[in-house]
């Protein structure tokens, strides 16, 4: 039997760990004196580098649709903390550090979280979908990825309404699991984020046009059982294109997917064991 971790021996030990995780990340950002973006104004900068869209109430599998009606409330909450901010050279964006901690004095909601490779619930649940949404707008971008984690090789919920190749997520938990990117351009950036009451909306700007455009998919995509258990498996590419002529300069692999199912998957599309 594998020995418990400290933070699974009890909820209090959980706990723990995360304000040690807390801490350890505060005093690493005050060491390394990251210059994080912070200005958040009105007026728009001129150019739009990417934009999209993300249904804010979709029905996964078991889920209480509750929590998504909170998650809706959350995101409102979360979006007006970060809308119109700019990303000046030098600049490093982080999701917590415009959002801050997600409490119900805030006015956040219990919405849905994964723990454990498994769907659960807490305040401030569905932070995931705008991180989401930013760090598919900024693969689109010359910006530079600092941070960014993926939710541990799990496939939670079937692709129903999926708009994006699966493996682009992202992960993140106050504050010590955060989303990052800096801005290595001349140029300056802007995130613009909203809800409308159906999607999450964005728009990724800039001060200047760019020299490249971005083209992300995948290849390679399918379902393989191994050992009894049922597996996602592709590639996600990074193509990058001239925006004259619309020529691949480059193409880079950035996500090699083998994630266990977590849902009934249809057999007919499942490459048995030989």
């Amino acid at each position: 039997m594998a020995r418990k971790l400290f933070c699974e021996i009890a909820p209090w030990a959980y706990r723990l760990s995360v304000e040690k995780g807390i801490m350890q990340r505060n005093i690493q950002d005050m060491v390394r004196k990251t210059d994080f973006a912070r200005e958040r104004v009105k007026e728009e900068l001129p150019v739009v580098v990417y934009r999209h869209n993300s249904l804010i109430r979709r029905r996964l599998g078991n889920v209480n649709m509750q929590l998504q009606e909170n998650k809706a409330q959350n995101l409102a909450l979360a979006v007006a903390r970060i809308d119109g901010v700019l990303i000046r050279p030098g600049e490093t964006f982080s999701v917590w550090k415009m959002i801050g901690r997600t409490t119900k004095r805030k006015g956040y909601k219990e919405g849905l979280t994964i723990e454990k490779g498994k769907p659960s619930q807490g305040i401030g649940g569905g932070m995931c979908q705008l991180s989401n949404l930013i760090h598919w707008m900024v693969l689109h971008s010359d910006l530079t990825i600092t941070e960014h984690h993926h939710h541990d090789g799990l496939d939670l919920f079937s692709d129903f309404g999926r708009q994006i190749p699966f493996g682009t997520g992202t992960s993140i938990s106050y504050n010590y699991i955060d989303y990052r990117f800096r801005n290595d351009t001349d140029a300056t950036y802007q995130l613009k984020l909203w809800v409308d009451g159906e999607y999450l909306r964005g728009e990724l700007r800039s001060s200047a046009a760019q020299s490249h455009t971005f083209h992300i998919h995948a290849e390679n995509e399918f379902f393989s059982r191994e050992n009894g258990v049922v597996y996602r498996n592709g590639q996600v590419f990074r193509d990058v294109l001239d925006v004259t002529t619309g020529n691949c300069i480059e193409s880079k692999l950035i996500r090699t997917n083998h994630a266990k199912v977590m849902y009934d998957c249809p057999p007919e599309l499942i490459r048995e064991e030989q």
